[in-house]
């Protein structure tokens, strides 16, 4: 039975990890009873729904093998990946992952173990890595890119800024008008907009009141200065010839803002 757990917006990674684990499957002479996916959620974690369900059906006992991508798709805690292998065997299944490098002796189990240890402090070090770059850009006046840009902006060129998105916009600033002088309730925008074909930020007809509000209560919306933004990056301000040459500009009335975050399991039975 293959696994597979990806973060957001790797679509294309995890039909790339599904087929490697088909070919594997059927290399070895596996029958593939289900295909399971945890898009989106992560292995430091046993409290998944992918991973639920694929526990679900190894103690139901038709599963011979759980097959995933690599070892830390199951869970990124050795401990973790302790138990679940212990849980598995006491149902007759055998986790197999494609990077494995030991067997069953104590010899391959040691082997990785050792490996397992290595990939969590890799990991602990690109997390590391991963938030100096963050901060660097933040210090920077540079935009951390999420997978898409908030509601009413879109990224620059180069990625590193926010430009007004003069289609959704208008919809942000009307909500605001709508809230703020109107004294209407989130029910009637909601109501208004979907009368008037107006989407969702993610492209959906019907608004929702957490939608509206989120628009409401998100940070990005407001006006900064400059020293409002560096307190929050800098642990001194910056000097005033930086402030000078460094523009933050941002809110509804502004027009741009330049301002100074894969597991997959397969369950799998064997071929008579």
């Amino acid at each position: 039975m293959p696994y597979e757990s990806t973060s957001l917006g790797h679509k294309q990674k995890c039909a790339s990890l599904a087929a490697a684990l088909r070919e594997y499957s059927a290399h070895e002479g596996y029958e593939i009873l289900e295909e399971i996916a945890d898009p989106g959620q992560s292995g430091a974690s046993l409290e998944r729904p992918g991973m639920d369900r694929v526990r679900d059906l190894v103690g139901a006992g038709s599963v011979s093998v759980a097959l995933a991508q690599e070892r830390d798709r199951f869970d990124r805690e050795p401990p973790y990946h302790y138990l679940l292998r212990r849980e598995f065997e006491e149902h007759g299944t055998k986790m197999r992952a494609l990077n494995d490098r030991g067997d069953d002796s104590p010899e391959g189990e040691l082997t990785d173990g050792i490996l397992d240890q290595l990939a969590k402090f890799e990991r602990a070090k690109t997390t590391e890595r991963t938030r100096r770059v963050k901060l660097r850009k933040a210090r920077e006046g540079k935009v951390i890119v999420l997978v898409m840009a908030r509601y009413g902006f879109q990224y620059n060129a180069t990625r590193e800024g926010l430009i007004v998105d003069d289609d959704t916009m208008p919809v942000v600033r009307r909500i605001f008008y709508m809230i703020g002088v109107e004294g209407r309730t989130m029910y009637d925008i909601r109501r208004t907009f979907e009368r008037e074909g107006i989407t969702t930020p993610t492209g959906k007809a019907r608004w929702s009141d957490t939608c509206v509000r989120k628009r409401i209560m998100d940070d990005i919306y407001r006006p900064h200065t400059f020293e409002e933004v560096a307190a929050l990056v800098l642990q001194k301000l910056v000097p005033s010839s930086t402030q000078k040459s460094t523009t933050v500009s941002g809110g509804l009335a502004g027009d741009a803002i330049d301002t100074p975050n894969l597991p997959s399991i397969m369950l799998t039975a064997s071929l008579p």
